[in-house]
This record gives C-alpha cells, structure tokens and sequence, in this order.
C-alpha cells in the first residue's frame, strides 16, 4: 500500500519537492541534481532562464554562390553592426579557380583550405534577411606582409567613431604546419571604407610551449570595463587529439599593446568565439567542441565564465547582431538574432561555406515562449544521415561475436 509522505517536516520547512517549481532554492534536502539546478544555472528551468534558446535558422538571400561548385565560399561572419541607416557584416569570402584541394593540392591559385586564399568582403541589409554584397573590404596584401596569404575570420570594433577589423592573417599555406597565425587589424572611418591595413601583428602568438604558440584565431572584440576586450580561440595539445579553448587579451587602444589575460584560458569549451554583454557580465556562446560544448556561459567579471544554460544546434560561428557591444554597457540587454556559416555545402570536392541567419531569445527585451521550448522535431532522415560509414561492418563482426559466446 502506497504511503503519502508529510509535506511539511517538525519544523514547518517542506519535506517533498513542491509541485510548483519555487524561482528560488527551497531549505529543504535537495539531491546533487537538484542542488544543481539552483546553483549551477541561472534558472532552475529552462522556461525562466534568460540564458537559455533554442535557435532557428533561415537561408539568406541575394548572395550568389556560382551553382554551388566550390569556387566562391562565405564564412565567419563578423558581429552585425548597424550603420547609416543599414546592418552591415563581414566575412571570409574565397573566389578561386578550383574548390580546395588540401594542403598537398594547394599553389598559388588553388587553395589548401576553404580559408586559403581569401579576402574579407562585407554585405549590408535593411532587413537581415536579405543581403546585399558590397564588394572587397580588405584585400591580401602583397607578400610578405601580415596576410598576404589569406586574411580571414573577421569581427569588428567601433571606438572613438572610427572602425577597425581584426582577422587571421596567414603567413603561409593553411596546412603547412596547421593553421599557424597571429592576427592583424584594418581601420576606417567609415563601415565602408576605405580601410587602411596597419601592416603589423596586433596579437602576437605565445611564446613556445604555451597553449596559444601556433595560432591567435577568430578575434571577437567588445567594449568592457572601459577597455577593448579581445577575445580568440587557440589550439594547442597536437593531433589527433586537438584541443580548442578561448583566451582574452585586453587593450587601452584599438592596435593595442595587447595583454594577454594571465588566466588564459578563459573558455575550456567552443570552437568560435560569439560573445555580448549581458547584464554587468559577458555571455558566451560556447558551441562545438570540449566538456562544456553547447552550452551558454556567463562571467561577471569577462573572464571567470560558468556554464549558465545548454542548448542544441546552437549556430556555428556566430556572428550575433549585438547592439551595446561598443557602449561600455553596465546593463548589457541581450541579443535575439545574427548570422552564421555552414560549411559542408556542395559535397567532398566541392566544399564551400555559405552564409545564413539564426533566431534565438536570448534577450532580457524580449520573451519569445516559442525559443524557450527545447523541443526539435526532426524527420528521421535527419537522424540516419549521418549513420555508421565503414564502422558498421566491424560492428556487426563484434556483434556476431558475441553471439557465440554464452
């Protein structure tokens, strides 16, 4: 016979979980789970937590990508600015004779990499979702200076009514030696130019031995603490078990000098950076990669980030649409949309980036129900695409093993 427990204990404090989930961490006994749920999160439901999306995607339009052959590739769009009356964004944009061919492939005219040989062009829309490409914002330059391999991966900045970009800029071939490079920084007046290349590295790599020794890549910065905070992803480890983290280096001035956090990294987690102020902290997207993959991060202070919220299918370099990343902000309000980049477009020999547009409410403006449901409903062609490739024949000799034995 079943027994109905007490709901409340001797002293008037509850003795069973109430079925009204409380906003605030019962005095009552709790499991590991759920003392985790209050301290851990910055809600105990995803339904209350202004951390937490799910994320919606649309295909842009108005960029043309030559039939899909492999030979025009956007990717690593920079954050949205907004601007004479206009949104505008940045990105690695390749235009080469052939698709990517691999480091043994590579020359001067065919690229190692879908990153190799590329410029950073910009686009601007009126909508967000429509996108009109306005051309070269910042060519190669000739060798050997800082990039004239590649220039890639950029995001913005405006200070002091002046525009910088900042972007890898690639010494040699991607896949010499891996994607070894330091970043390098453009200015202008003007979001369209013309932009004026410094010429020099801005964030050096580290010195041998140190996490960051090979490369500085995907720099995001923000305005913070009255400070230029530069955020950027290194690898370091070696193959085959690469692995990926963030750093933070910090500036009085837009071309620097540039110091590097002393606890870097500051992320173990995500493959791109994608970041904004949010509240008196800076939030993180922290998608692919790591122990804390797919995950949203918060830190109070921009550099001591927890995990705050988990999502799925977050979007892959994300470049967000973040309107108080230049103010200095106290109150940072969130952010609710931005583009992003798919990379597999057009099969093994003709694999391209392309650029498109995610939704999410991660806004303290905004209460999108909708965003908070976690649900994905997907067909199950979705789920078996990806399937065993050449693992399931030894799978099915292991299970025919196993079968013999008693």
């Amino acid at each position: 016979m079943a027994v109905a427990l007490p709901l409340f204990g001797t002293g008037g404090e509850p003795s069973s979980f109430p079925f009204k989930m409380p906003l605030e961490k019962p005095s009552m006994p709790l499991s590991a789970a759920m003392e985790r749920a209050y301290d851990d999160y910055a809600s105990p439901t995803y339904w209350w937590n202004e951390l937490f999306s799910k994320f919606r995607y649309t295909q842009l339009e108005g960029l043309d990508y030559h039939n899909h052959d492999g030979t025009i590739s956007r990717r690593d769009p920079s954050k949205v600015v907004k601007a004479n009356g206009k949104y505008y964004v940045w990105y690695t944009c390749r235009r080469t004779e052939t698709p990517p061919q691999g480091a043994r492939g590579g020359s001067d005219t065919r690229p190692s990499f879908d990153w190799d040989l590329a410029e950073i062009w910009y686009a601007t829309s009126e909508d967000g979702f429509t996108w009109t490409e306005q051309g070269v914002a910042v060519p190669r330059p000739p060798k050997p200076k800082v990039g004239w391999r590649s220039v890639s991966t950029p995001d913005v900045l405006c200070w002091n009514g002046r525009y910088y970009l900042y972007y890898q800029g690639f010494l040699e071939m991607p896949g010499t030696r891996g994607d070894d490079c330091p970043v390098a920084c453009s200015w202008a007046d003007s979001p369209d130019g013309p932009w004026t290349p410094v010429n020099e590295i801005i964030v050096p790599n580290g010195p041998e031995g140190t996490w960051d020794q090979y490369c500085i890549h995907d720099p995001y910065p923000l305005v913070y603490n009255g400070k230029i905070h530069l955020y950027y992803k290194s690898d370091f480890n070696g193959l085959p078990e690469m692995v990926r983290a963030q750093g933070l280096a910090t500036a009085d001035h837009p071309l620097g000098p540039f110091e590097k956090c002393p606890l870097n990294p500051v992320l173990n987690s995500g493959h791109e950076t994608a970041l904004f102020p949010f509240k008196g902290g800076i939030a993180a997207l922290t998608g692919r990669h790591g122990n804390e993959l797919e995950s949203i991060q918060w830190a109070p202070d921009g550099i001591n980030f927890s995990r705050v919220a988990n999502s799925i299918l977050m979007p892959i370099a994300a470049g967000p649409y973040v309107p108080d990343a230049f103010t200095d902000t106290k109150d940072g309000r969130g952010i609710t949309w931005g583009l992003c980049h798919f990379t597999t477009m057009g099969g093994k020999n003709k694999r391209h980036g392309i650029l498109g547009r995610f939704d999410c409410d991660l806004s303290l403006d905004y209460h999108d129900q909708g965003m908070k449901d976690p649900e994905h409903y997907w067909p199950p062609e979705f789920y078996f695409r990806s399937g065993l490739g050449g693992a399931r024949k030894r799978i099915e000799a292991i299970a025919r093993e196993d079968l013999k034995t008693q």
